[in-house]
């Protein structure tokens, strides 16, 4: 009887060092995200250069519109939504700020606006397109460009080219 309380001792003991016959124990933790709202731009296009026809000189304006205009991507996470904004504050403006008109023909994001109407720039922030809801994934914005008064920018002594060239900063801002 001693032998087999023995080995009845050394197989309990054997069994508590088995893995599976281990005490199972649990827990919890928490993970949290803090997300904040962001809003990003790319410029896609950084220049235009808007060359005047004959035709354009009768008319005494120049274009570029849609696809010839400047193109930015905008997109933003705050559920607010974003605006996206342009100015010339461009301390030596080449081009009157009068006679430098933008727009855009892109549609408004979900409850937002646009520039639909041709309007002078300006040097402080102008609100050119925004959306009142988080836009992913990237949408392109156009800004369409008119430069009217063509006949008040002359050209280079001798008949050469003279450019006339003015910055546009964009800004986006989450709602």
């Amino acid at each position: 009887m001693k032998r087999l309380l023995g080995a009845l001792v050394v197989l309990g003991a054997l069994a508590s060092f088995v893995p599976g016959a281990l005490a199972a124990t649990s827990g919890t933790s928490n993970v949290t995200l803090a997300a904040s709202a962001t809003s990003q731009i790319v410029i896609l296009d950084t220049d235009v250069i808007l060359t005047p026809t004959s035709t354009d000189y009768d008319n005494d304006y120049v274009q570029a519109t849609g696809a010839s205009g400047l193109r930015v991507q905008v997109k933003t996470n705050s559920s607010g939504g974003m605006v996206l904004r342009v100015k010339c504050a461009d301390a030596t403006p080449r081009i009157a700020l009068a006679d430098l008109l933008i727009k855009t023909g892109t549609a408004a994001g979900t409850g937002g606006s646009t520039m639909s109407s041709f309007t002078a720039i300006t040097a402080s922030d102008q609100n050119l397109w925004s959306t009142t809801v988080a836009q992913g994934p990237w949408n392109v914005v156009t800004t369409d460009l008119k430069v009217q008064n063509l006949n008040s920018y002359t050209d280079a002594a001798g008949g050469g080219t003279t450019l006339y060239t003015n910055v546009l900063t964009y800004t986006v801002v989450s709602l």
